[in-house]
């Protein structure tokens, strides 16, 4: 079967993921792009198809590091280079996998040889193979911290630095990095973010005709790859020639007073970090020029620009929605009208000449102006503030337009419209006692493959990391019974050591939150979700799963499952609505079953369990249609139920008014956690509780311990 790839110019529609693609290789100084979008949309086939688009690359023959015969790096490794003609070979796209290690991505020691020849040879890693060409990374989100800081130093150095096991080498790393994501499974570090030069949103179409087309020629290309990539051999030839012929033009743009002023307008406009993003919209604006055949750089430029390299710059926090208010971009721009001798004419239509931005791209292709839209709406902005919601006001309104399916909770109580969450808030280091074996994350201390070496051992199963000092201990005493007699060790599998590393590891944070009729008043509800909002933000940063179970009426339901989603936790989490009784009990056993399950789902990941609850249990509920014990003593046994699974538990006490029950304080030693007021969410107090439920969780480990619970 042939290993012709999708043709570029075959992708149908997805105008702005390949316009992004081409001004990339137009002008690899744009900084790469990265491509958010939901499943099966074509991210990684445009990718792929792309390096077949980009011109040759001279090399120094024999160089493992893409020398350029005329520029070489005098620090090359396999340097120094002497002047000469070179080799021609076609650009490179390197795929990062996601489970990658560092040494695959930045090179090692070579061990075969320094155990069998005596000398210290590197082996370069993905970073070399991808200079001057592509480096792909698909489900760029999912990438381990430490992979993602190895990219942030080359990406901002253009070189990459290798010191391990006595090996000192740089080499150059320059290459177009290209990330696709898809958001439904967690962010991407704002670090790493920036560093794409681009972004594009791609869905699919809902257009009936485009979608036949997809399968059309999706089923075509299975049938015969070749003979589908010989038919659009003449398409793909034009776009690279058109490549070819905007690279030469690039240097010849001209960017005028006027155009960075708009772009720097622009950019304080958005109140975008730094200037990075000065930078990046000048040069796509540049390029976006060569792209249209053009010497001079315009407004309709700068506005697409500013589409591509502005979203995912201006995001506060991870709760934001990526976007640009495309009405505001054409305000500021409007400020600094285009000099040039044509200027563009509004409402006339007689202007033949006229090169405005309703002109597109020259082919009518990806081109010119943003295909996804024209500024005269923007659906997103009146749906922010919902009149029906009346922040300030103390009782809910009657009405609930968007209350979501009550369907077997209706009957329990009246439903209550969903309240917005309070300010998120800034929480300390939040821990789970002990040193487990997780996901790499960045919270609790754990045994991982990754992180800072702790000591040797011996491999138990397959060798994975090779601690190379306490090999060659082990085996140095051996050398003269065992006959050696070069330069070389003599090695044998019982000299092996494994390195023993220790990072940290990401926990599964599971909120159980009381929406009862007793948990209605607004202002409760409002700073309950701001403390929940405030620690997925925490989450987010720090690698975590979160999940969200809430109880009312007469059954317990899994709003969230466990996800690092937080632009999903926090749309469910708003939208949660309150009324009815208490099924505290449903409310436990329903986080009973989802740690179980998810206990055989990733029996690594350690979880937390955070329950919100005033504590009053007024209805059984769904709990196996037990009908021998109270609501309260169905709880009770629930929490027990808990405890004897060993989680770490922390309740949140909701009570209010002159008269306190004391319910939550109960639950709290029947959970074997620590309780804490709702006032205690504010500021680090949650956090600072969280960290102590290693003291909880140990004193009603204990058997003679008559404290079971946190003052």
């Amino acid at each position: 079967m042939s290993s012709a790839h999708f043709p570029f110019s075959a992708v149908v529609g997805q105008d702005d993921l390949r316009l992004a693609l081409l001004l990339n290789a137009v002008s690899p100084a744009v900084g790469g792009v990265l491509v958010r979008g939901e499943k099966g949309t074509a991210k990684s086939t445009a990718v792929r198809a792309l390096s077949a688009l980009l011109p040759q690359v001279e090399v120094v023959p024999g160089c493992r590091f893409s020398c350029a015969p005329t520029t070489p790096d005098p620090a090359c490794p396999d340097g120094p280079h002497e002047s000469g003609p070179g080799g021609v070979r076609p650009a490179r796209m390197v795929e990062l996998p996601v489970g990658a290690s560092e040494d695959r991505l930045v090179g090692a020691l070579d061990i075969e040889r320094a155990l069998a020849e005596g000398v210290k040879a590197f082996e370069p890693g993905l970073l070399a193979d991808a200079h001057r060409g592509i480096l792909y990374v698909d489900e760029v989100n999912l990438l381990h911290d430490h992979l993602v800081d190895v990219l942030l130093d080359a990406a901002a150095m253009g070189s990459s630095y290798v010191e391990r096991e006595g090996v000192s080498v740089r080499h150059a790393a320059r290459f177009l990095l290209v990330g696709t994501m898809n958001p439904e499974e967690g962010e991407l570090r704002p670090q790493l973010l920036d560093r794409f030069g681009l972004t594009v949103e791609v869905a699919a179409s809902r257009e009936p005709a485009q979608r036949v087309e997809v399968v059309r020629r999706r089923l075509a290309y299975e049938d015969d790859p070749a003979g589908f990539a010989t038919r659009w051999a003449g398409d793909e030839h034009e776009v690279r020639a058109r490549v070819v012929a905007a690279r030469a033009l690039l240097p010849k743009v001209s960017l005028g007073d006027t155009a960075l002023l708009q772009i720097a307008a622009t950019c304080a406009g958005f109140e975008v970090d730094g200037m990075r993003a000065d930078i990046v919209m000048a040069r796509t604006a540049t390029a976006l020029a060569a792209w249209a055949g053009r010497t001079d750089v315009r407004k309709e430029d700068v506005r697409q620009a500013a589409l591509l390299a502005l979203p995912h710059r201006r995001r506060r926090n991870p709760f934001d929605a990526p976007g640009l208010d495309e009405d505001m971009l054409d305000r500021i721009l409007d400020e600094f009208p285009d000099e040039d001798p044509e200027p563009e004419p509004e409402p006339e239509p007689e202007g033949p000449d006229d090169s405005g931005p309703e002109d597109g791209g020259p082919d009518g292709g990806p081109g010119g102006t943003p295909p996804q839209g024209d500024g005269s709406q923007d659906p997103g902005a009146p749906a922010e503030t919902p009149e029906a919601e009346t922040p300030d006001s103390g009782e809910a309104p009657a009405e609930t337009p968007e209350a979501p399916q009550p369907s077997a909770q209706e009957a329990a109580g009246p439903e209550q419209a969903a309240v917005r969450a309070a300010e998120p808030f800034r929480t300390k280091m939040l821990s789970v006692p002990g040193l487990g074996e997780g996901a790499s994350g960045r919270r609790s201390r754990a045994r991982t493959a990754h992180g800072r070496t702790t000591g040797a051992q011996r491999p138990r199963g397959h060798l994975t990391k090779l601690h190379l000092t306490a090999t060659i201990q082990a085996a140095a005493p051996h050398q003269k019974a065992r006959g050696r007699d070069g330069r070389g060790l003599v090695i044998r599998k019982d000299d092996l050591r494994q390195a023993t590393r220790e990072g940290r590891e990401g926990n599964l944070v599971l909120f159980v939150v009381d929406a009862s009729g007793s948990m209605a008043a607004r202002q409760r509800m409002s700073a309950v979700k701001g403390a929940v909002l405030s620690l997925l933000l925490d989450a987010y940063q720090r690698r975590d799963k979160v999940g969200l179970i809430t109880f009312r009426g007469a059954t317990a339901e899994l709003a969230l499952p466990p996800t690092s989603s937080v632009d999903a936790a926090a749309a469910r989490l708003e939208q949660l609505p309150t009324g009815g009784r208490t099924p505290l009990a449903a409310g436990l056993l329903k986080a009973h079953e989802v740690l179980r399950i998810e206990r055989l789902r990733d029996p690594s990941r350690r979880p937390l369990l955070v329950v919100v609850t005033d504590g009053r249990a007024t209805s059984a509920g769904n709990v196996g249609g037990r009908t021998d014990s109270s609501p309260r003593e169905l709880a009770g046994h629930s929490a027990r139920l808990l405890q004897a699974g060993g989680v770490a538990s922390v309740v949140v006490d909701c009570e209010s008014g002159p008269v306190r029950l004391g319910l939550a304080d109960v639950l709290a030693r029947d959970l074997g956690g620590p309780a804490v007021t709702l006032d205690g969410l504010r500021a680090d107090s949650l956090a600072g509780l969280v960290k102590n439920v290693r003291t909880a969780v140990a004193s009603t480990a204990s058997p003679n311990s008559s404290n079971r619970r946190a003052a």
